[in-house]
């Protein structure tokens, strides 16, 4: 019997809400979340009474089973958490209801995220993660976490300040693209991105992501099944999650300190499942809480090169889409789009396999969806096209 993800599940269906700025969302985070999983049924043509399975990441308040309750669905067969601070479970969420598909736990699986200031707070996605090691220390917020990083990244690993930049500028043009977008209508230059205010140094204001109310889903479903429902799937080629030798709670010890957590064997995990190499993606969607793990991420699964060459293939022509070798983030991201903890990087990672992103990549045929980065626990899921099954 084969053990492997590969071909037997796929997202059939999608769903969001608006981005609202931070704290004026009209509604609770439970109301959206609904809001974002009749969007996917309805973009599947399911029934949303046949839901019955639901996963989320993060310590989601909004627990499935109380969200199967509230969709009045006929049974809930599967309900699991992610656990693991920052957005490293937003690849891995994906991956466990494809493996609950596909070990017949359920049939219709909803992976969702929503947050709304009012009813989780501020910094909902980092709490419990800062011990007293860290915050003893005046180091209280994932900024200061992922800036102690990156200058070890720039100054020790040799990677310019220029793939920094080049990743948000990447962001920022898709953004402009794509209406939907918090940046649509914001143009960002060299200028306005050099000039802006420091963080935490070298992180500038614009190497960081945004904080925003919504909710968004993803309804998936076995490989059978998803031919049959309304919209194009996108299959799950491959899936890995967890945290390396030396990784987990931030300790600031790690062994590979400037690494995303994508530790060499999890990586050769995800290729050799997908049966693909890092050269054969045709477009990433890279968790970015900040740029600076963003490059790590890309480093770590072998599509960019490390220390100084990552200038050389980091410039903006060969992050954007069409043309780009390696277009990224291409809706915006969460620098740009908006951030609901990096669940709308699901969305853009399907569209591109649908073929119906507002930068989409001519033909793409191979989707790479990472999460994390620097986060206790990270992952990545990668989809296909029906060629590739």
């Amino acid at each position: 019997m084969s053990r492997s993800l590969r071909g037997a599940a796929a997202v059939a269906g999608i769903g969001s809400t608006p981005y609202y700025k931070r704290g004026t969302s009209p509604h609770s985070a439970l109301r959206l979340i609904l809001e974002a999983i009749l969007a996917a049924c309805a973009d599947a043509g399911l029934d949303a009474h046949d839901v019955d399975g639901f996963v989320s990441y993060a310590n989601d308040l909004n627990e499935g089973l109380a969200v199967g309750a509230a969709l009045g669905v006929r049974e809930v067969r599967w309900s699991t958490m992610v656990w693991g601070g920052g957005g490293g479970g937003v690849a891995a969420a994906v991956n466990a209801a494809a493996a609950a598909v596909a070990c017949g736990q359920a049939e219709n699986v909803i992976v969702y995220r929503g947050i709304t200031e009012a009813d989780d707070g501020r910094q909902s996605y980092g709490k419990g993660h800062f011990p007293p090691l860290l915050s003893a220390h005046g180091v209280l917020t994932p900024v200061q976490v992922c800036a102690l990083r990156t200058q070890r990244m720039l100054e020790v690993d040799g990677v310019p300040w220029s793939a920094l930049e080049a990743l948000v500028q990447a962001s920022y043009y898709h953004a402009q693209r794509n209406p939907d977008a918090v940046g649509y209508g914001r143009p960002l230059d060299h200028e306005t991105y050099a000039g802006s205010r420091w963080v935490s140094e070298p992180l500038r204001l614009f190497d960081c992501s945004r904080e925003n109310d919504g909710a968004a889903a993803v309804l998936v479903t076995s490989a059978e099944r998803a031919r049959e429902l309304r919209s194009v799937p996108a299959f799950v080629l491959s899936g890995v999650q967890g945290a390396g030798p030396g990784w987990s709670e931030s300790a600031e010890n790690n062994a590979s300190y400037t690494s995303a957590g994508f530790h060499p064997a999890m990586v050769a995990r995800l290729w050799a499942e997908a049966g693909l190499k890092p050269g054969e993606v045709d477009v990433v969607q890279v968790y970015e809480n900040f740029s600076g793990p963003a490059v790590a991420s890309l480093i770590d699964l072998g599509l960019c090169p490390p220390g100084a060459e990552a200038g050389s293939f980091m410039t903006v022509p060969n992050l954007v889409a069409p043309d780009g070798a390696l277009p990224v983030n291409t809706a915006g991201g969460n620098i740009a789009e908006g951030f609901v903890h990096g669940i709308g990087l699901v969305l853009e990672a399907v569209r591109q396999i649908r073929g119906t992103s507002a930068s989409q990549v001519p033909g793409a045929d191979v989707s790479l969806l990472l999460g994390g980065p620097v986060a206790p626990l990270v992952s990545a899921t990668v989809f296909g096209s029906a060629v590739t099954v």
